[in-house]
């Protein structure tokens, strides 16, 4: 009894343990669930999370714009006004802020001329430091070719451009981006560099490589260090001035050999977004091409606490209505380029496209479809435009058919086009091949206003400038500049370099003038085809021009790209840098035909003398008796066979 006792207490004892330990399960399971439900709330509450923050864009950009679109009906006005008025709490995101960023868009402004311009803009934005000593190994959207250049050879800012083509101003109007034909490349070095020139010709080869050019071609000859104009563009505007470098080549061709390794700079390269339109035989094929490199460092904000590396390549295009085979005026992205869009880069943070439609408010002019109801403002070149904004990033844009192809048909041909305030043309004038002169016309086409332009030439040092004879003529008066430095050439070593700062009277037309005489080069110092003629590159003015509309001054607000380039620190003027044609010399030329005639001789007079000399004593000779006649050669037969010697 006493063990059965025992084990009943011990079975007592063990349920006992079992109902505790049960009960403490149950307990414990109890939070468990509740988490778990609490966790299914959480994500209930990610997921309005997730779409806040998806509409978020959206709500932004409906915000920015509705400071600047103007809307068509009260009923939509009152809508935009009710979701202003109860904007969406998102929670602040503990993801931190990527370093790099990618945005591209398109602008396209039709012309009263029945033209296209196209504007392609793709910028990449980089919170790094190349100058330091431990070098940048991880790239993501920056160009790994580039970022290797900028920490070799200690660039601070590089501009290099390709056009093919000359930019008719008074037609089309001031570009977004100006550009001379050929060739321009200028280069801000770092203040640790010794050997600037050492370092250009350096970067130079390496630059032809990356983007297959004649760059190479840029020697001491063709370089100028100016000393007023071609101020940095990024942070910091004082510098020195003899880390910059300057030149151009203004009869370098572009072709699709410097199209193709620009575009494998892009981040989506021309798989995807906007880069998928650009087609070489359609580009290549239109009455002006520009593509354009920049890298410059910028501020991240107004007090510019933090700066990034911005990588902006732009490609510039103007399709002509008639060399395109256009019958009738109609313009659409697939007649332009040959394709559509379906789809945005997907690495691209933005990716818009504007349609300029400042001078077709009501569309008395053109059509635009498919319409978008989304309008923007910004100020570009002193004045206001407006324009109809497509976001590839939204699916929407695309339609059912998921391709955008947008189309702009003309309804009313005529229209008058705004003249540019500034204008600039040059030419040679003169006869014959010993002298010449340059006339430089720079027109102020406001009415009322006078500003200042900074005007530089650089001109090869065989076309030798008499600076005596520079005459600077406003409205038929002299106009004395206020500031000159020229620097005079060195046969076979450097250029001139000319730099006036020149005030332009309103209403007025400016010329400079200067007399030159051409010098006779060697005869290896000649283009294969010499009377074509020699390039001499296009003068570049800069200038504050007069605003229409008050200018942003904080270069660090979330701007178009198109209105974002050149910073602006006066709210009453903009910078514009103009570009003139290049120019085609004479040189006086040898008769070619002349030294061809002389080989010919030459070699007729050798072949001949020499040749019969030569055989005369490599020849030898040998003394051959006369055959004998026939009745001698019998008589000795005859003799021969009677033992007799021959005769």
């Amino acid at each position: 009894m006493a063990a059965y006792r025992c084990s009943s207490l011990a079975v007592l004892f063990i349920l006992c343990g079992l109902s505790v330990f049960i009960a403490t399960e149950g307990q414990e399971t109890t939070p468990t669930g509740g988490h778990r439900a609490a966790v299914v709330d959480n994500g209930q509450t990610d997921t309005e999370a997730a779409e806040q923050t998806a509409e978020q864009p959206a709500v932004a950009e409906r915000r920015w714009e509705a400071t600047v679109v103007e809307d068509v009906t009260p009923n939509e006005a009152a809508a935009d006004k009710q979701d202003t008025s109860a904007p969406e709490t998102v929670p602040p995101s503990s993801v931190p802020r990527p370093k790099d960023d990618f945005q591209e868009e398109l602008v396209i402004r039709p012309l009263h001329s029945g033209d296209v311009y196209a504007s392609f803009q793709f910028r990449t934005l980089w919170e790094t430091d190349f100058t330091r000593e431990n070098k940048v190994s991880h790239y993501r959207l920056f160009p790994k070719s580039l970022g290797q250049v900028i920490s070799k050879f200690s660039v601070r800012e590089l501009h290099i451009s390709f056009t093919q083509g000359y930019w008719r101003t008074m037609q089309w109007g001031q570009p977004f981006l100006p550009s001379p034909p050929g060739a321009e490349l200028w280069v801000w070095f770092q203040d640790s560099v010794t050997d600037v020139d050492g370092t250009w010709k350096e970067l130079t080869n390496v630059l032809s490589g990356i983007f297959c050019a004649s760059l190479n071609f840029i020697d001491s000859t063709n370089t100028v260090q100016p000393s007023a104009s071609f101020k940095p563009l990024g942070v910091g505007n004082v510098t020195d001035h003899r880390f910059l470098r300057y030149a151009t080549l203004p009869r370098e061709i572009v072709c699709t050999e410097n199209l193709t390794p620009w575009k494998k700079l892009l981040p989506c390269g021309s798989k995807a977004g906007l880069a998928v339109l650009l087609k070489s035989e359609k580009l290549f094929h239109s009455s002006f091409h520009s593509q354009a490199v920049h890298i410059r460092p910028v501020c991240e904000d107004e007090q510019c606490k933090t700066t990034s590396w911005e990588l902006r390549q732009t490609l510039n295009v103007v399709f002509d209505l008639y060399t395109s085979g256009q019958s009738k005026r109609e313009w659409s992205l697939f007649k332009m380029f040959s394709r559509t869009l379906t789809e945005a880069c997907p690495l691209a943070s933005s990716s818009k496209i504007y349609i300029d439609i400042t001078d077709n408010p009501q569309g008395e002019q053109f059509e635009l479809s498919p319409a978008t109801p989304l309008l923007s403002q910004a100020v570009v070149l002193g004045d206001r435009r407006t324009f109809s904004v497509y976001d590839l990033t939204q699916q929407i844009t695309f339609g059912t058919v998921r391709s955008l192809n947008l189309l702009i048909r003309w309804t009313f041909s005529e229209g008058d086009m705004l003249r540019p305030l500034l204008h600039a043309e040059r030419y040679v004038a003169g006869y014959g091949l010993q002298t010449g002169e340059i006339h430089t016309l720079m027109y102020n086409n406001h009415p009322y206003r006078s500003f200042p332009v900074l005007l530089l030439d650089s001109v090869p040092w065989y076309l030798r400038l008499y600076i005596h004879t520079l005459t600077v003529t406003s409205k038929g008066k002299d106009n004395k500049p206020s500031y000159i430095h020229y620097q005079p050439s060195k046969d076979r070593v450097r250029p001139h370099l000319l730099e006036m700062l020149v005030q332009l009277p309103p209403n007025s037309v400016t010329e400079v003038t200067v007399q030159f005489e051409r010098a006779l080069l060697k005869w290896t110092e000649y283009t294969p085809d010499p009377n074509h003629g020699f390039y001499v590159g296009s003068s570049v003015i800069s200038s504050l021009v007069p605003s229409i509309v008050a200018m942003d001054t904080n270069n660090t607000r979330e701007r178009p790209l198109f209105s974002s380039f050149f910073p602006c620190k006066e709210e009453s003027s903009y910078f514009v840098r103009v570009y003139t044609e290049p120019l085609l010399v004479n040189l006086p030329t040898p008769d070619f035909s002349m030294p061809y005639n002389v080989i010919c001789l030459t070699c007729t007079v050798v072949a001949v003398g020499y040749g019969s000399l030569y055989n005369l004593l490599t020849r030898s000779f040998q003394i051959e008796e006369p055959s004998p006649g026939l009745a001698k050669r019998i008589a000795n037969i005859i003799r021969k066979m009677r033992g007799v010697p021959p005769l």
